[in-house]
């Protein structure tokens, strides 16, 4: 094995290491090279230790943030349970209050009509105690008449028994009055306490009838009128097969036992305001006459009972009327697209084409027909030479045989002998 050379950087002079020679640069350099990783190693040791604060810092911190999110999660879970928490309550509060005030309102309505209903039952007693203090009254007049009667003269008991009976009449007629005048009280107490909730059940009829209309022509449009606004009840507008509005129809609900004349003209002017096509009374009470439905001044009347098949009739009728209405238009349209069309450029060119073609078939024919005659001409007289030919042939024919020749058929004498 060679010893290992180094080279001069002066003279450039090779220099072998020899063991003597390389060990104290060995030394020299194994010395740094442990200094060097003795001073490595602290450095990794105190770089570990700042990594190691520096983690146990970090993960205090996350701690830390971890804590203030936490209060601040806790903090914002309190505040919105509060904000929820309070308007659950307000919301029960309120309606609680509504149920209270509602019931409130119930229980004065139910007060009033209790009060009225005792009003009508005392004046009803007090009209039973009024007939029954009649009635004794009555009697004892009669017994008192009956009495007077038995003891006096005939003359005596006719005046006893006149003044009793005007005394009577004037007593019925005052009693006769009294009650009259609380038949009055007791029906205007009735229609009183009857008011409210005919009101009440003529919304809950139109509700019904509005809501029935609505779930069997899904398709069409049942707009109800605002309260205090003119213009019927309902407003119902008919779509036909196109989803085309073919009319309006406007509804009149009424609920009252006895039927009002005046319903009509109002209608109408509603019907006006509205530019309905079709003007509708559903009534309980119908007009005399008038057992299920009927028109009347323009105005349809029915009942509830018969409201759906009105219905039905009455859209068809706006239906067709509309279609043959468009069709009534596109036949205008059509027949002055056809007028334009006749009067036009465009058919004159056409028409002059189809004459110009006729035209030329027509000479085409008389050329044919020209040459064709000229064919016909030439062929019968081809045949005729044809013909007279053969019959020269028979002829000579027969002129030398004689008789024994038969005769060719077409060509004999018989004929033209006879």
């Amino acid at each position: 094995m060679t010893d290992p050379t180094i080279t001069c950087p002066q003279c450039k002079t090779d220099i072998k290491l020899t063991e003597s020679l390389a060990a104290p640069l060995l030394e020299t350099t194994r010395k740094q090279f442990e200094k060097q990783l003795a001073e490595k190693e602290i450095n990794i040791h105190e770089r570990e230790a700042q990594i190691r604060s520096q983690l146990s810092e970090i993960a205090r911190a996350r701690e830390t943030i971890q804590e203030q999110v936490n209060e601040l999660l806790q903090t914002e879970r309190t505040a919105i349970a509060s904000a929820e928490s309070k308007k659950a309550k307000e919301l029960v509060r309120n309606e609680l209050e509504d149920q209270k005030r509602q019931v409130t309102d119930l229980q004065d309505v139910l007060k009033q009509r209790d009060v009225k209903l005792a009003e009508a039952q005392n004046a009803q007693a007090e009209l039973i105690k009024m007939k029954r203090e009649l009635e004794d009254a009555q009697r004892e007049m009669e017994l008192t008449i009956e009495k007077r009667v038995s003891e006096s003269s005939a003359g005596i008991r006719d005046q006893a028994k006149r003044q009793a009976e005007d005394e009577l009449n004037l007593l019925v007629k005052e009693r006769d009055q009294k009650i009259s005048e609380m038949h009055d009280q007791i029906k205007e107490l009735k229609r009183k306490a009857e008011q409210g909730s005919q009101q009440s059940q003529g919304e809950v009829q139109e509700v019904e009838l509005e809501s029935l209309l609505r779930t069997r022509f899904p398709h069409d449009t049942i707009e109800p009128v605002p309260k205090g606004e003119h213009g019927g009840d309902v407003l119902h507008r008919v779509f036909g097969s196109q989803s085309q509005c073919s009319g309006t129809i406007i509804w009149e609900f009424k609920r009252t036992k006895n039927w009002s004349d005046g319903w009509l003209a109002k209608l109408r002017d509603d019907q006006r305001a509205a530019k309905a096509d079709v003007a509708v009374i559903v009534s309980q009470a119908l007009p005399k006459d008038v057992e299920t439905f009927d028109q009347i001044e323009g105005v349809w009347i029915t009942s509830p009972r018969t409201m759906i098949p009105v219905t039905l009739a009455l859209r068809h009728s706006l239906i067709e009327l509309a279609m043959a209405r468009q069709a009534g238009e596109g036949l205008q349209t059509k027949m002055g697209m056809v007028y334009q069309y006749l009067t036009g450029t465009h058919f004159r060119q056409r028409m002059q084409a189809i004459v110009d073609a006729f035209t030329d078939m027509q000479d085409d024919l008389t050329k044919e027909k020209k040459a064709i005659t000229k064919l016909w001409a030439k062929r019968e007289k081809q045949i005729e030479q044809v013909l007279e030919a053969t019959s020269g042939v028979s002829g000579d024919l027969q002129a030398i045989a004689g008789k024994n020749i038969m005769e060719i058929e077409g060509q004999d004498l018989i004929a033209l002998e006879e």
